[in-house]
């Protein structure tokens, strides 16, 4: 009897090391934490006060049977990134089985560069896109050389179309609305036979979209949303100019829902204003004690 709980037990195990899995390679906003030309505290604290800093937000999907890695979003951070993926899945290699851009602003999509004859010199890596992003980087310098050298493979795919990477995983993109300048916007479903994600670093406000965020939240087991701003003034601009949902907006609109719904929320893609890069912080202490999480580099999410 004991033998064979022993053995039951081995192999449920076994399972779930075989079972897909999320790794969180970065959480910042496009600019990265710390930012460009910020003297303010929040960016002197990096070097001030020993906090580390924070990658653009990405996301890796790792298939421990197969062997099989994709990438959501090709970052500034790409290089770092990269090695943390390969120390995290304990494989050298330099092999992306295809990366998934959710949009052109410069977060997203810059780290290509590294694929070209300067860098990697990478060979059909498959760049799954959207129209518009497709055309954008077919059409336009530097990225159109990496197109021509058949560094990136640009693979097509279509609102609400699922994509089926092998057996037992699936992504599926849904649009949603952001500043549109060069591509549409996307988010990701990332589906398999046991969990579904939701990610969502970039949209204008959630009233825009024509989807109920507390319903998607209902309906999967994990949604990964735009974290960038805490609050309204939080930068020394017009924040319309630069339109996101502020975390506390996320959270009104989220209050209602059971502590177990809440805790499936991760907020993500952090501008380096945001209280949340700092764990010691009362927005912080407040979200969580709310049941709300915070992405952090490293997170491995059992799918």
């Amino acid at each position: 009897m004991k033998i064979a709980l022993l053995l039951s037990l081995f192999i449920s195990l076994n399972g779930f090391a075989q079972s897909p899995y999320i790794v969180v390679l970065g959480i910042a906003q496009d600019g990265g934490y710390p930012q460009a030309g910020c003297n303010r505290e929040c960016c002197k604290a990096v070097s001030d006060r020993n906090i580390l800093p924070q990658w653009v937000s990405c996301l890796a999907l790792i298939d421990p049977q197969t062997k099989q890695r994709w990438i959501f979003d090709a970052t500034p951070d790409f290089k770092e990134q990269l090695q943390l993926l390969k120390k995290v899945t304990k494989n050298n290699s330099n092999d992306i089985d295809g990366i998934f851009l959710t949009h052109a602003h410069i977060g997203h999509y810059t780290g290509l560069m590294n694929l070209g004859r300067e860098v990697m010199g990478a060979s059909n890596v498959k760049v799954y896109t959207m129209p518009r992003m497709k055309s954008y980087l077919a059409t336009n310098g530097p990225w159109s050389q990496l197109v021509n050298l058949r560094n990136i493979d640009l693979t097509g795919i279509a609102e609400n179309k699922t994509i089926e990477l092998n057996e037992h995983i699936s992504i599926q993109p849904f649009l949603v609305p952001h500043r549109d300048e060069y591509s549409e916007t996307v988010g990701f479903q990332i589906k398999t036979a046991q969990k579904s994600l939701i990610y969502i670093p970039d949209i204008d406000k959630w009233q825009k979209w024509q989807e109920s965020l507390p319903q998607v939240i209902r309906e999967n087991d994990f949604v990964l949303i735009d974290g960038t701003f805490y609050k309204d003034g939080e930068i020394n601009r017009p924040m319309s100019e630069v339109p996101h949902p502020f975390v506390t907006e996320s959270i009104e609109l989220l209050k209602d829902l059971p502590i177990s719904e809440r805790n499936k929320v991760y907020f993500i893609h952090l501008n380096h204003t945001n209280p949340l890069l700092r764990k010691e912080s009362a927005a912080y202490k407040s979200l969580t004690k709310q049941g709300f999480k915070v992405a952090y580099q490293g997170l491995r999410i059992g799918m």
